[in-house]
């Protein structure tokens, strides 16, 4: 068995993308295209690891249905580890679906509820299997995202599998940002949300994200970073804020690029990249993103 760089856990489905070039407001119907891509919060993970040369091993859900073989086949061929994903026989594929203008993400909707119903199942491997037990837990780093129920979030937070686990952690959009909380207080988390998901964590709004990213750590949380589109962006740990500006770039896709972002940030800390480095790397691979390139 090949021993992964780091655990992605969370969501893997397809993601159907609609793009159009021209603006959008509710209720337009407008001429574009629409792909159909592997996506999920643990998969973009995943997938952006890959290209900054780690592997990712995914935990989650997948149906034994058509959808889920081709899933599955797909990340195999990218090289993610698949063998420890659960593999439901009664549980369909998860999906999500978005439409994006010029003027960025107009509408979405997030199917998870295979995911949000496997609950425990998914972390099988965790438990008295080949990546770790309660006597002997995962001490490497794990991706978390918020497609996880608050309840299984909560029970991460104090499990004893996760006891010497770095967690990464990012909420799958600003409607389950709450979700974080459960992990609020724990030693090792580190949190990556954007201005508007740590003004819902904090219950108010911010208007740069250091003023987030401090609120945040006066409210418990290990380490984050706060990203906010093409402004300013903070990484906060104690008392100690890095701050650095994203590129300017032409924005061509938006749904990802928090993902993309947080991979890149992860792979750069591993391969020994100093804090301020790592943070301005991440940065400039999101920009590439959006800009419709791949970073790597």
């Amino acid at each position: 068995m090949t021993k992964p760089d780091i655990l992605c856990i969370g969501s893997v489905l397809w993601d159907i993308i609609g793009r159009s070039t021209l603006h959008m407001r509710a209720g337009s119907d407008v001429p574009g295209h629409i792909t159909r891509l592997p996506g999920g919060v643990a998969m973009n993970i995943a997938m952006t690891l890959v290209n900054f040369g780690l592997t990712p091993a995914l935990l989650s859900a997948v149906g034994r249905d058509p959808e889920g073989d081709e899933l599955v086949g797909e990340a195999d061929r990218m090289g993610l580890i698949t063998e420890h994903l659960y593999r439901s026989e009664d549980l369909p594929t998860d999906a999500y679906m978005a439409i994006e203008g010029a003027n960025g993400l107009t509408a979405a909707i997030a199917d998870a509820h295979s995911l949000e119903r496997a609950g425990t199942k998914i972390l099988r491997a965790l438990e008295d299997g080949p990546l770790g037990s309660a006597i002997a837990p995962w001490d490497g780093l794990v991706a978390l995202d918020g497609n996880l129920t608050r309840d299984l979030l909560s029970n991460i937070s104090a499990s004893p599998l996760f006891a010497r686990s770095d967690l990464r952690v990012a909420p799958a959009s600003p409607g389950k940002a709450d979700r974080l909380l459960a992990l609020v207080g724990h030693p090792s988390a580190t949190l990556y949300v954007n201005l508007e998901e740590a003004g819902l964590l904090c219950q108010t709004a911010f208007d740069t994200a250091p003023d987030g990213a401090r609120a945040l750590i006066a409210r418990g949380v290990h380490r984050v970073l706060v990203t906010d589109g093409g402004n300013l962006a903070a990484e906060c740990e104690g008392a100690v804020l890095r701050t650095a500006q994203p590129p300017e770039v032409l924005v061509t896709r938006v749904t990802g690029a928090g993902d993309t972002f947080m991979a890149a940030h992860i792979a750069s800390e591993v391969q020994g990249m100093d804090a301020q480095s790592a943070l301005t790397r991440a940065l400039n691979a999101a920009a590439t993103y959006v800009s419709g390139g791949t970073p790597s």
